[in-house]
């Protein structure tokens, strides 16, 4: 008879697992992004420079703080010349992305950068094919064709390209490309990004002060208070988001990317009651049918390599090492690819 004693029984609190954990700080992350334009009024009567100049230099102090509590440090110094250049990029187009998003709750245009980020993961598997010469599944053409029509549906109604929404899926796709590039985990490249961008906005934040047209002291404390807070409000869950991405199988994470846009149209058209007349609901929807195409896809191609990777059979002479684990992530790291950095 066995000795061994059910971990399970012991009296001590069992420690949560992994994945659960994961699945909470996910769907965390993603429902703070979801109420940003919930958050980002509130900041008002400051405009939308002065908000993305607090949030890049608020958040710079935040991770410079955090680095240097954990003894994270000595990593920024590690950096080369070429990655240094290469953060400079991201962090460029990061404050495109975030100033772009500012300018859209506070104008009133939450439905357009909702939609901006539903195409995100289309539009970085069309830089994929691009720039880094990946190749599409038949499903995965079939969604970028449904995504081009969603484009061309809602151009034709409102008589202009959705700009907003574009601007945002752009930015945040080339980013993504480029941070595939740097080799940093994701509190230190926020650090090393907004150590690029941080100083000058301060700069822009103190000249503000000296002409007298800056907002962070003329308000009262509250609204001082909530610019400081644009800081942890970015960070933290970007770094919820950094823990459960490596907790977390790339399918799931690549399906919760879609509750962040979710609650922002819900949002945009339940709460500050954006007109949505029959014509841009037909481009919303051939949106959402290309989303569902592409998880379908992603979801049986990661399905059937874990079958192959389960039911394959090695002679006795092969030796088996790291193929079934490369195969496995390249089925499913298509249905995340955009899920790899949050936006917001």
């Amino acid at each position: 008879m066995s000795n061994s004693v059910d971990s399970t029984a012991s009296p001590h609190s069992p420690r949560p697992h992994p994945a659960a954990s994961g699945l909470l700080l996910g769907a965390g992350a993603y429902t703070i992004w979801g109420l940003f334009p919930a958050f980002w009024p509130l900041l008002g009567p400051a405009g939308s420079v002065e908000i993305l100049a607090h949030r890049i230099g608020w958040t710079m102090v935040f991770m410079i703080g955090g680095l240097l509590l954990f003894g994270r440090w000595s990593r920024l110094r590690e950096l080369s010349a070429r990655s240094w250049l290469l953060v400079s990029a991201a962090a460029v187009l990061i404050a495109i992305n975030w100033g772009t998003y500012i300018y859209g709750v506070t104008s009133g245009q939450v439905v357009e950068t909702a939609l901006g980020y539903f195409i995100n993961p289309l539009v970085s598997m069309v830089l994929g094919v691009a720039v880094l010469n990946e190749r599409l599944r038949p499903m995965q053409w079939v969604a970028v064709v449904i995504a081009a029509l969603a484009v061309i549906v809602l151009t034709m109604k409102f008589g202009s390209v959705p700009v907003l929404a574009l601007v945002l899926a752009l930015s945040f796709g080339v980013y993504g490309l480029i941070k595939k590039t740097v080799p940093m985990d994701s509190a230190t490249s926020l650090t090393a990004e907004s150590l690029v961008l941080g100083p000058l906005a301060i700069g822009y934040l103190v000249f503000l002060a000296a002409v007298g047209t800056g907002t962070f002291a003329q308000h009262g404390l509250w609204h001082a208070l909530l610019l400081v807070s644009a800081g942890p409000v970015t960070a933290l869950p970007l770094l919820m988001f950094g823990t459960a991405a490596r907790r977390l199988p790339m399918v799931t994470l690549g399906a919760l990317q879609y509750l962040a846009p979710i609650l922002q149209f819900a949002w945009g058209v339940l709460v500050l009651h954006e007109p949505m007349p029959p014509e841009r609901w037909l481009g919303f929807a051939l949106v959402w049918l290309a989303l569902v195409v592409f998880t379908v896809d992603g979801a049986l191609t990661a399905h059937q390599a874990r079958r192959r990777l389960v039911y394959r059979a090695p002679a006795a002479s092969e030796v088996v090492v790291d193929e079934p684990v490369r195969d496995e992530d390249e089925a499913v790291s298509s249905s995340a690819q955009a899920a790899e950095q949050p936006r917001t």
